[in-house]
């Protein structure tokens, strides 16, 4: 199945508008907004993260791993948001094979494993969320205006003058923003 970029451009575009949303985006915001409770704990390098959603209760919670970085935890509440908004499932859904989060007790949930092959990203709904996740954090509309400013970008001469800061401003890795840049066509 091919990722349904239009269609998460549209949802993620529909988020910016409706909760007034600007570079950096505040996911953790974002998601207290949805209703979903945002958990940090330490975990196995590993594990990035999960998501819980019960709806008998009306609840959900993101766990993100605190051992990581500030842009790969953004990445994981992104991404986790993902899966939240696009992909109606109850339970967990756990983005590595480990289980080591603690959490409120609940109610026995089912539980959705990321396998060695869905970390691949060819896992469907694991590269809709990759995707959400890039789109929410470094939206289509704001990096073409960041580039204009810019003009073009040479990968090799211009990291620290242009990409480092760029990246800073939407709060991502570089490696993150050079894969976002890459995939909108503005780097060959």
């Amino acid at each position: 199945m091919l990722v349904r970029k239009r269609y998460i451009r549209s949802v993620v575009n529909d988020l910016i508008s409706a909760y007034k949303l600007a570079p950096p985006i505040d996911v953790e915001r974002l998601a207290k907004e949805l209703g979903i409770e945002v958990v940090y704990e330490p975990t196995d390098e590993g594990l990035s993260g999960f998501l819980l959603r019960d709806s008998k209760n009306d609840t959900a919670v993101i766990g993100v791993n605190k051992n990581h970085p500030v842009t790969r935890r953004r990445f994981t509440i992104a991404h986790e948001l993902g899966h939240f908004i696009l992909h109606n499932y109850e339970g967990f859904h756990f983005d590595d094979d480990k289980q080591s989060f603690q959490i409120r007790e609940r109610e026995p949930v089912t539980l959705k494993k990321r396998d060695a092959v869905s970390s691949q990203g060819s896992d469907f709904e694991e590269r809709e969320a990759n995707y959400f996740a890039a789109e929410l954090l470094m939206p289509d509309s704001f990096v073409r205006t960041e580039v204009k400013n810019v003009g073009t970008i040479d990968l090799f001469d211009e990291t620290e003058k242009i990409l480092k800061p760029m990246a800073k401003k939407f709060a991502v890795s570089t490696q993150a923003l050079i894969y976002r840049l890459t995939n909108l066509g503005y780097i060959d």
